[in-house]
């Protein structure tokens, strides 16, 4: 029997996610005894990318108790997203080969308001999703408090110079992006009788 197309998707943003969280984790891992290199870059800079499967995926399962609240925020994270991982990608991929004196004469004009315009727009997203997905309670506390709270520093913090803080807080964030992409793979029906939580009616069964 053919596997229905909305299955398949949720297939693929846990595993996207999966790859996304490790992407994060690992080579941040990695960065604490090396420090970085073009091998970590090059992971971090495709994590944002495999993220929007799983944020797709983790909306269409918490999608009908979260209301307009839920589909704003999603809208706002979609953005979110695709303005950090852009950053991400020029930052780790571009700039991360050029020497420092063209990095510097390259951070002029309206690249540094962009990056942080965009780090911004992403933390606000994430505050946005994250609290949606409390209010919700479709998925696990934990992970839905980190993203709300976590990404959010991630999306500034990740700007400053490689320590042990930016470490910690880069596998933080590939923990909270495994952990939802593993709740994926639970049965919907798992969470069916919470469908009332925000339109305050109570759920099936």
């Amino acid at each position: 029997m053919p596997t229905p197309l909305s299955d398949r998707l949720t297939c693929v943003g846990a595993l996207s996610g999966t790859l996304a969280g490790l992407f994060v984790a690992l080579p941040a891992l990695v960065e604490l005894f090396t420090g970085e290199t073009a091998t970590t870059s090059f992971f971090l800079a495709l994590s944002p990318a495999l993220s929007l499967p799983l944020l797709a995926a983790l909306h269409r399962r918490q999608g009908a108790v979260t209301g307009r609240f839920g589909e704003t925020a999603y809208a706002v994270s979609l953005i979110g997203l695709g303005l950090f991982g852009g950053a991400a990608f020029a930052s780790n991929l571009v700039l991360f080969f050029f020497d420092d004196a063209v990095v510097e004469k390259a951070l002029t004009g309206p690249t540094v308001p962009a990056f942080i315009g965009s780090a911004a727009v992403f933390a606000v997203s994430c505050a946005l999703f994250g609290a949606a997905m409390v209010r919700a309670r479709v998925f696990a506390r934990v992970p839905s408090w980190a993203y709300a709270t976590v990404l959010p520093l991630f999306a500034f913090l990740t700007a400053l110079s490689d320590s042990a803080l930016t470490g910690v807080l880069h596998i933080a964030v590939g923990a909270t992006l495994i952990w939802l992409a593993s709740a994926l793979w639970q049965p919907a029906g798992v969470t069916a009788p919470r469908a009332g939580v925000l339109t305050g009616r109570p759920g099936p069964g």
